[in-house]
C-alpha cells in the first residue's frame, strides 16, 4: 500500500512530513503518534490491522524522519509544541481516532485535554504516568549518551532494555537507525528526558483528569519500564478509561511476536471499532521492516 504524502505547515512554524493511507471503505480516520527519535516506519506492523477498517496518517515530527529538511532545528521542541502539531493534524485530517506509542503518549494525552471535539477514542500504548526505578536508570543512561551524541551507545542502551525482547533483525534496524541520527536529534531527545527527569510530575495528573475521551491503555505483561501496575494510577484520575495488557510482550508490543501482534489487533480493533465490528480474519505479516519507537 502507498500513501499519499504531504508537508503540512503549522502555523507557519513547523513542517510536517505527513502519510495519508486511504481506505476508500472506512468511514473513519485514525492518526498515529510516534516515539521520541521514531519515524513513520515504526508503525509498520501496527499499520497492518488497522488500515482494513481506518484510513491512518502517520507523520513525523519536525526534527525527524522525512520532516528535518523542512525544518530549522535551532532550538529543541517541546512537549506542548507536539501537542499543538498533533491538534493541528487532527483538524486537518478530521481524524475520528488516536493512538500513540510511548513517548508519544505525552504529547496525546496534553492534546486531548484541550478536548479535540473530532476523537471519539484514543489508545494510549506502552506508557505510564509513573517513572519507576528501571525507567529512571535507564534515562539516566541515555542523558550521558546522549550529551555526548554518541549514537551507537544510544542503539545499544535501547536495544538491551525497552527493546530486549524485540527479534535480532528488529534490533539490526534499531541499532543502524539510531546510531545515523542527526545530531539535534540526540540532543531533541537529551532535551525531553531532562524536562521529563527534572520535573516535579512527568505527566500532570491533575491537568490530564480533564481528559473527557475514552481511553484504552496497552501495556506489555513483561515490560519492566512502562508496566501495567502503574499504568493503573490513571484508574480513578482519568473518568472514562480501560486497561489492556498484552500478554508475553515486553515494550514494544506488536512487534515483537506473532502472537502478541495478534493480542494487540484484537485488543485495539475492539475498542476502536467495538466488539461486534472488530474481525480476526486477518493473518499476520511476518517481513520485518525498519522499525524504531522509543
Amino acid at each position: 500500500m502507498k500513501p499519499a504524502t504531504a508537508v503540512i505547515d503549522i502555523n507557519r512554524t513547523y513542517k510536517v512530513h505527513t502519510e495519508f493511507y486511504a481506505n476508500p471503505a472506512a468511514r473513519k480516520t485514525i492518526i498515529l503518534v510516534n516515539g521520541s527519535l521514531a519515524t513513520t516506519a515504526s508503525f509498520a506492523q501496527t499499520l497492518r490491522y488497522l488500515h482494513p477498517h481506518f484510513n491512518v496518517v502517520l507523520y513525523d515530527q519536525p526534527y525527524a524522519g522525512q520532516s528535518k529538511p523542512h525544518n530549522s532545528h535551532n532550538r529543541p521542541i517541546s512537549k506542548e509544541d507536539e501537542a499543538n502539531i498533533l491538534l493541528e493534524l487532527i483538524e486537518h485530517f478530521q481524524a475520528n481516532h488516536l493512538l500513540s506509542f510511548s513517548w508519544g503518549g505525552v504529547a496525546a494525552m496534553l492534546a486531548l485535554a484541550q478536548h479535540p471535539a473530532r476523537i471519539e477514542n484514543a489508545v494510549i500504548s506502552s506508557f505510564s504516568p509513573r517513572l519507576n526505578r528501571p525507567m529512571l536508570d535507564y534515562l539516566g543512561n541515555a542523558l550521558t549518551h546522549l550529551h555526548a551524541v554518541d549514537g551507537d551507545s544510544v542503539g545499544h542502551l535501547i536495544n538491551n532494555t525497552i527493546g530486549q525482547y524485540l527479534p535480532s533483525l528488529f534490533k539490526r534496524y534499531n541499532h543502524r537507525h539510531i546510531s545515523s541520527l542527526d545530531t539535534h536529534e540526540y540532543l531533541q531527545m537529551h532535551s525531553h528526558i531532562s524536562q521529563v527527569m527534572h520535573s516535579d510530575t512527568h505527566c500532570q495528573l491533575e491537568h490530564l483528569a480533564t481528559i473527557e475521551t475514552p481511553l484504552l491503555f496497552v501495556n506489555g505483561e513483561h515490560d519492566a519500564y512502562t508496566s501495567p501496575e502503574d499504568i493503573r494510577l490513571f484508574e480513578g484520575t482519568i473518568k472514562r478509561c480501560q486497561f489492556a495488557t498484552i500478554d508475553n510482550a515486553g515494550h514494544f508490543l506488536d512487534m515483537e511476536h506473532k502472537n502478541a501482534w495478534l493480542q494487540c489487533r484484537a485488543v485495539l480493533l475492539g475498542f476502536l471499532l467495538g466488539p461486534a465490528r472488530a474481525t480476526t480474519g486477518y493473518r499476520a505479516q511476518t517481513d520485518l521492516q525498519h522499525a524504531i519507537a522509543v
